[in-house]
């Protein structure tokens, strides 16, 4: 079990810190879409919103109307509207629209928090042949692997709960910081882990409705519309008239007793057949609910209402628990700690594996320490440097610009990935001082680096926003103050670490066969 917790850590480790750190953000994908997306910093709507008068201008100026269009309300978490729609040519788009006015939100250029980071988290924006999810789902699975393992082989699973040294030696005090944010957070990775396994059970495991409804796309539909709800009816190529949409989401909450719609979605709009879907918000309850409801678009008549199945509802809870979707900052506020108490268990880990090593790798010319070394460097400190670039070139590139074929959007995730990439070649290039010692510069520089760009993005922010943190604080916009308190905290620890690094101990010859016996005794030297 040691040496499966060992090698399963160290071969996988580097994409479950990307997994766990992009998560850890996704807690608060709406409120960098607020910070990144300076346009929508709007006040929400005093009451509620109008589809009639304040949606269909809207999509009007946006297209000829014949279109397929959506909007989802706002909420706790975002003051303006969402708007998408699907042209007559497929083209898809989607705005932000001011639930006051009516008017259309110029387009913000960015990915931020919900296109970004949010999808990288389950599928690392790989597509192709959907290898981002299996790879995650190995992830997934390892990390089960490592959680059951780690529990076996820590005799004193209790103890290590309050036991921290932080002023040993190096190896010594990542061991007890792993071991501390092992089980510390051991209910929630353990949560986090399997609920994110479960929500993809149709990608990891198809044999489960295959058996049922069969192989192919129309068995897929088939099992779709049992599972999650779809009503849809052809185009009848005449002219019709669209009812008022307004009523049809109060005679919607009028079914939902206590439920607030949350979605509202034309098909076929201009056409006699047109119809209108509504879903009910999930702001206030752990299951993300699949409620929906059809209406007529010309009578405003029900056509078709769905409610999820027990077992389905079950999924839903599973899914509600993992993402996190309802009002509840204290919630909110454990999950994101967690999920970075999850970061500093990878971390730590990797940080063991090294310095119980390093002087023998050194001694046998080995090439494994310093090879694991740049991974580490680059998967931990190097991604959380190109998250702090993200946010910088957000913040420096005007709404319009254009470079190589790409726009605003596409250049803030190439500046990721690039900067990202160089993190590991500079971990390579600032090798150790000396055999057998770790490269302390690497971490340092990249912790500087970390620090400098946290307080430029905040900087830059008030700069390019006027928005600056005593402003956002006086009118209590909490998400954009918010997020600039996180990253002049986030500035504030990368400079103690940078700091903290050149007085990190290393371990003493005489200390090594010390070190070896009690690794062998807690079962953790692998």
């Amino acid at each position: 079990m040691a040496w499966l917790h060992t090698w399963a850590g160290v071969v996988i480790g580097s994409v479950l810190f990307a997994i766990f750190w992009m998560g850890t953000l996704t807690v608060f994908d709406q409120e960098f879409d607020r910070w990144m997306q300076p346009g929508t910093r709007i006040a929400a709507p005093a009451a509620p919103v109008s589809l009639d008068r304040t949606v269909l201008p809207a999509v009007t100026a946006l297209a000829d109307g014949n279109l397929q269009w959506g909007v989802r309300f706002p909420d706790e978490r975002t003051a303006h509207l969402r708007l998408f729609a699907r042209k007559a040519d497929g083209e898809f788009v989607t705005r932000a629209v001011d639930g006051t006015t009516g008017t259309l939100i110029a387009e913000q250029g960015s990915l931020a928090g919900t296109g970004f980071f949010f999808p990288f988290h389950f599928h690392l924006h790989i597509d192709w042949l959907g290898l981002g999810y299996w790879l995650v789902g190995l992830a997934g699975m390892a990390m089960l692997v490592l959680l059951v393992s780690g529990v076996i082989i820590h005799k004193k699973i209790f103890a290590d709960f309050f036991l921290f040294r932080p002023k040993k030696y190096l190896q010594r005090a990542s061991l007890d910081l792993h071991n501390l944010t092992g089980v510390l957070g051991l209910p929630f990775h353990f949560l986090i882990t399997l609920s994110g396994l479960i929500i993809f059970v149709q990608i990891y495991f198809p044999q489960a409705y295959e058996g049922a409804y069969g192989t192919g796309k129309q068995a897929q539909a088939a099992f779709q519309i049992e599972a999650i709800g779809r009503y849809t009816r052809p185009r009848l190529e005449q002219p019709g008239q669209l009812a008022s949409l307004d009523a049809m989401v109060a005679e919607a909450e009028r079914l939902w007793p206590g439920g607030k719609a949350t979605f509202v979605r034309v098909w076929h709009p201009g056409d006699a057949g047109a119809y209108v879907e509504v879903r009910r918000s999930y702001a206030h309850e752990v299951t993300m609910n699949l409620d929906q409801l059809y209406f007529d678009g010309q009578t405003g008549a029900l056509l078709y209402r769905f409610e999820a199945r027990p077992v389905v509802g079950v999924h839903r809870f599973i899914s509600g628990m993992h993402f996190i979707q309802f009002n509840h900052w204290g919630l909110r506020w454990l999950y994101f700690l967690a999920g970075l108490s999850g970061c500093v268990m990878i971390a730590t880990g990797f940080l063991f594996w090294l310095e119980s090593r390093r002087a023998s790798h050194a001694k046998k010319g080995l090439s494994g320490v310093r090879v694991v070394e740049a991974l580490t460097v680059g998967s931990v400190s190097g991604i959380v440097l190109a998250t702090m670039a993200y946010l910088v070139v957000n913040r420096l590139l005007p709404l319009d610009t254009h470079f190589a074929g790409q726009a605003r959007a596409e250049l803030e995730v190439w500046v990721f990935y690039l900067v990202w990439l160089g993190t590991f070649f500079h971990a390579a290039w600032r090798r150790a001082e000396a055999p057998g010692q770790p490269a302390r510069r690497a971490w340092s520089e990249q912790c500087w680096a970390i620090a400098a760009l946290a307080l430029l993005a905040v900087v830059l922010n008030a700069v390019t926003t006027g928005d600056h943190l005593v402003r956002t604080l006086m009118r209590g916009d909490w998400q954009v103050a918010g997020l600039d308190l996180m990253l002049l905290l986030g500035a504030a620890l990368a400079a103690w670490a940078a700091v903290r690094i050149k007085q990190v101990r290393q371990n003493k010859p005489g200390t090594r066969a010390k070190a070896a016996a009690a690794n062998k005794t807690e079962g953790a030297r692998g």
